[in-house]
């Protein structure tokens, strides 16, 4: 460890506390105020008149239906477009079809915001595919998160009135003016500042040359920037290349390093404020921003140090191991730059990786899987994660009342059972899917025939496959080759249902707070903001996380860090 790694931690997160409020300000005047851009509105009305839209309030069945819809849309055009790629342009490797079940993969992940690619994406997608297809998905599937939270945050704080149960908003204007004002003008920003540091943007076909040893190689080209930066900003993932954001073409520099870290976290940590303003409360929002940004820094500081650690089983070689495990880490990023990245890339759903996070150390790589584990609400991806996080307060606020003999009350409404059902389901569904996914893989022929480890690290490897998808993360531990129909589909499925069964249970509970009656706050109101608020949801949090995952954890990589310390491989 060294002090230059401990000061990128700290300004990371000091540059991230100061951009909350203004970020959180712009979200908050896009979606509650009227329009941030006067010029644009024509057009914004326009394209509502195009599409047949009503600027009609939903209630929040409307609103579900009108999110699932749009989004089965959009998982079958990525599909065709997969299928039809020999014969849709920009294709300059004249690649094939993609096969129908990673096809069909590729299309939910991408639609679900999880960017989960098995697939190395410069030899199998077009540049077609990767634009028209891929890249609409950075941008609609990050605004479908966004307009979730929205709903989910209407409902919790709407004021009785007339409207009844349809004060959640309306689905297709959350949508487009997320596309429009948030993730279309920062996408153009922060893509020709990439340009800038060296990340390519060009329709050239790969660039054929002779190395200095004599042989043929190809380097593949693209239009990088334009889908790097979505990628970014929309808790994506899905990189151009393979190797993602370990590649020079997507992230060249130290510089680049760090914006993408900081953009990975800017729009979820901006929405802490956003709620605040919305719940009209700015204690809210920056009791949520405490707890989030403590967890963060909590978990990048435990996979640095883990990572600083020298590796026992090479303390016999002559390997100077004083600036720790470097193994699948890139030397221009080094150390802390790659478990900044990490943990920012696993603490949202964005899942990208300047790194090979099957090559760290058991406990830094277990610190990866409770980042996903807990929820992904720790920022999470965008819109999601904060949406995660308020079914946390929910439940919270629950045993708060439990301790009291009170019955609970968040923002002056009551919580009753029908809401605490939905939530427990809600934190429910994800292990029911993580856990039930890894065992059925570990007892059959199909689960393990494409593993390449054995032992608790095989464990992990599968383990986190299903927790990446579950949270619509996208990251992965390499060791295992998901590309079977197998692994294809069994993933698909938890995909989808992880993204649009929580938005379902969410939603549900918007519906059922939305119109409910605002108590005046009386001193045996237990608040919902401050230190010990923070310290109860905190602990709620990593309680609920622990007590769910720690069998599987102690069997996985806790089991491979003891083998470790004699010395010894499984």
């Amino acid at each position: 460890m060294t002090v230059t790694g401990w000061l990128q931690i700290g300004l990371l997160f000091l540059l991230l506390a100061a951009l909350t409020k203004p970020i959180g300000l712009y979200l908050y005047r896009v979606y509650q105020e009227p329009c941030p851009f006067k010029f644009l509105l024509p057009f914004e009305n326009n394209v509502y008149k195009v599409c047949g839209i009503t600027k009609e309030a939903q209630n929040w069945k409307e609103y579900f239906f009108s999110l699932l819809i749009f989004n089965l849309v959009g998982i079958l055009i990525v599909f065709l477009i997969q299928i039809c790629q020999p014969l849709l342009p920009l294709n300059p490797l004249n690649l094939p079809s993609v096969p129908w079940d990673l096809a069909l993969n590729t299309a939910v992940s991408f639609t679900t915001n999880t960017n989960w690619q098995a697939y190395s994406g410069e030899t199998t997608m077009s540049y077609f595919t990767q634009m028209v297809g891929l890249s609409w998905q950075n941008f609609v599937s990050a605004s479908t998160g966004m307009a979730a939270f929205l709903a989910l945050s209407r409902g919790l704080t709407h004021q009785e009135t007339s409207d009844g149960e349809k004060g959640v908003g309306n689905f297709w204007v959350d949508l487009i003016r997320s596309v429009l004002y948030v993730f279309l003008p920062a996408s153009l920003i922060f893509s020709l500042l990439l340009v800038s540091q060296g990340v390519i943007q060009n329709f050239l076909p790969p660039l054929e040359f002779i190395t200095l040893e004599g042989a043929k190689q190809s380097l593949a080209m693209g239009p990088v920037a334009s889908q790097e930066a979505i990628k970014i900003l929309g808790t994506n993932g899905g990189g151009f290349f393979s190797a993602n954001s370990a590649h020079p073409f997507e992230n060249p520099t130290p510089l680049t390093n760090f914006l993408q870290i900081l953009s990975l976290l800017l729009v979820s940590s901006g929405l802490t404020y956003t709620y605040g303003k919305i719940a009209n409360s700015q204690k809210q929002g920056w009791s949520l921003f405490v707890v989030v940004l403590s967890l963060s820094i909590l978990s990048a500081s435990f996979i640095y140090y883990f990572e600083s650690q020298p590796n026992p089983l090479l303390n016999h070689l002559p390997v100077n191991q004083e600036l720790g495990n470097y193994e699948g880490k890139e030397v221009r990023f080094g150390i802390s730059g790659s478990s900044l990245f990490a943990n920012s890339a696993t603490d949202t759903s964005g899942g990208p990786s300047n790194s090979a996070y099957d090559s760290y150390t058991p406990l830094g790589g277990m610190v990866l899987l409770m980042n996903m584990q807990l929820g992904e609400i720790v920022f999470g991806g965008v819109g999601v994660g904060l949406f995660g996080l308020l079914i946390f307060v929910i439940i919270s606020v629950f045993i708060a009342g439990l301790m009291v003999g009170r019955t609970p009350e968040y923002l002056g409404k009551k919580i009753e059972g029908r809401e605490v059902r939905l939530a427990i389901l809600y934190i429910a569904l994800y292990p029911l899917l993580i856990l039930l996914g890894t065992a059925w893989s570990i007892l059959t022929p199909y689960g393990l025939s494409s593993l390449y480890n054995q032992g608790p690290h095989g464990l992990s490897e599968i383990l986190y496959a299903y927790s990446s998808a579950a949270q619509n993360n996208g990251s992965a531990f390499a060791g295992l080759n998901a590309n079977t129909l197998w692994y294809n589909l069994s993933l698909a499925f938890v995909m989808f249902t992880g993204r649009f069964m929580s938005i379902f249970l969410g939603l549900s509970i918007a519906g059922a707070m939305v119109n409910k009656k605002i108590l005046v706050a009386s001193a045996g109101t237990f608040p919902t903001q401050g230190g010990l608020f923070c310290f109860l949801l905190m602990g709620v949090i990593l309680i609920v996380g622990a007590l769910t995952f720690f069998p599987v954890l102690a069997l996985g990589p806790f089991t491979e860090y003891l083998y470790l310390l004699k010395g010894k491989v499984f």
